[in-house]
This record gives structure tokens, C-alpha cells and sequence, in this order.
């Protein structure tokens, strides 16, 4: 929220950064009675339960997770400036893949944490599976407004571990979405695939920031 009334204000913002483990949830998954329950649990468990201010479903956050958060200030209706918004984040973070030797494209994933056609996805052994999520917030002040356009790019992560952790929150609340590891991937999965016999780089995070903040540069 900070990063939107500044820029309200006017500034362009981009920040590259790490989160702690947690699993992510809209507001709306307040609808859960239980909600305060099964998030004092989940905290025991180590996983604290956050809300934000978007849409879409659980998503979990930790180690070996890269996030991008842009806000700067749009003219126009939002409804006509959404999918642009996006296209610039999936655009960002394709260039910054294709660095890599990854191929990625905006898909729907089917079965992956927080879907949407706005995924960034990898053709993987036969399927395409989710290896970023996006998402978009708006807000409108004193006849201003801007967006928080946010990507979630998995580096290294274990997708069987967050799904696991996903599939628990929902299960606990009584929801009926459960998640599929199958149907996510992340960077290291994909570099090993598209450089046989190779060595991983040694802190591959750090290269992917470097590319990501490079793209950001052009």
C-alpha cells in the first residue's frame, strides 16, 4: 500500500525481493468461518497466513521464491489498462527467462495454486506447467490512480512442499481446491532441462534477479 500512494504521487516502482514462508490468501477467504482457527495452526506449523488486497487463491511464499512488485502511476480506464499490465509483467519476466534458455508463454495451468491466464507457463514433458503467477491491484485517489502489478516466480522451491502446505490450508477450512505439484514447475527445473550435463549456477536466484532487473533497464 505504501508502493501505490507513492505512486499516486507520481514515482515508478520496482522492487525485487524474498519473502518468509508463508501461504498468501485474498480477503475474500474470509468467507471461512474458521478462518482464524486454521491460520493459528498453520502458524504453529510454521507457515503464518497472510491476506492481501487481490484476488485469486492461495499462494505460498518462502525460500527459493522471487518476487516482483511494480506500481506506478496509469491513465485510462483500468478495465482497458489490465491486460496490458500484465502483458508488461509476463514480458519482463519472459525476456529475463529466455536469458536462460527457458521458453515460457501466458497460460491458464489447470490445477496449479492461484490459476489464471495470466500464469507464466513452461511446456514441460508433454504438459505446460506454471512456473509464475501474476497478479494486479488498482487504486484511485483524489483523481489519480495507479497499480500494483505483482509476480511470483518460482526459482528452486519445491512445488510438491508448497502444494502440500496449499492443500492443507484449503483441506483445514473445508474447501474443496486441492492443487496438483505436477502442475507447476520452477526455474531450476527448466535451466537443468534446457542445458544438459551442466551445472546449475551456484546462486541461481541471483542470476535470475540480474536478468529480471536487467529487462527492467530496456
Amino acid at each position: 500500500m505504501q508502493w501505490l500512494e507513492q505512486a499516486l504521487q507520481g514515482q515508478a516502482i520496482a522492487a525485487l525481493w524474498h519473502g518468509a514462508p508463508a501461504l498468501v490468501a485474498p480477503l475474500s477467504y474470509r468467507r471461512y468461518a474458521n478462518l482464524a482457527e486454521v491460520s493459528a495452526a498453520s502458524l504453529r506449523q510454521g507457515w503464518p497466513v497472510r491476506l492481501r488486497r487481490s484476488g485469486g487463491g492461495v499462494v505460498p511464499q518462502g525460500p527459493g521464491i522471487l518476487n516482483l512488485s511494480l506500481a506506478y502511476p496509469c491513465v485510462g480506464a483500468p478495465g482497458a489498462l489490465a491486460e496490458p499490465a500484465y502483458a508488461h509483467l509476463c514480458g519482463l519476466l519472459g525476456s529475463a527467462l529466455a536469458c536462460l534458455g527457458i521458453a515460457c508463454q501466458p497460460a491458464a495451468v489447470a490445477g496449479s495454486f492461484c490459476d489464471g491466464r495470466f500464469n507464466l507457463a513452461v511446456r514441460a514433458q508433454g504438459r505446460l506447467r506454471k512456473i509464475a503467477g501474476t497478479a494486479q491491484y488498482w487504486r484511485r485517489a483524489n483523481g489519480r490512480q495507479a497499480v500494483l502489478a505483482h509476480a511470483l516466480l518460482l526459482i528452486d522451491a519445491d512445488p510438491a512442499l508448497l502444494c502440500a502446505q496449499a492443500n492443507r490450508f484449503e483441506a483445514a477450512l473445508g474447501s474443496p481446491r486441492q492443487y496438483d505439484a505436477q502442475a507447476l514447475t520452477n526455474v531450476a527445473q527448466c535451466w537443468s532441462a534446457a542445458h544438459p550435463g551442466q551445472r546449475l549456477p551456484a546462486d541461481l536466484s541471483h542470476v535470475v534477479t540480474q536478468h529480471i532487473a536487467a529487462a527492467l533497464l530496456h
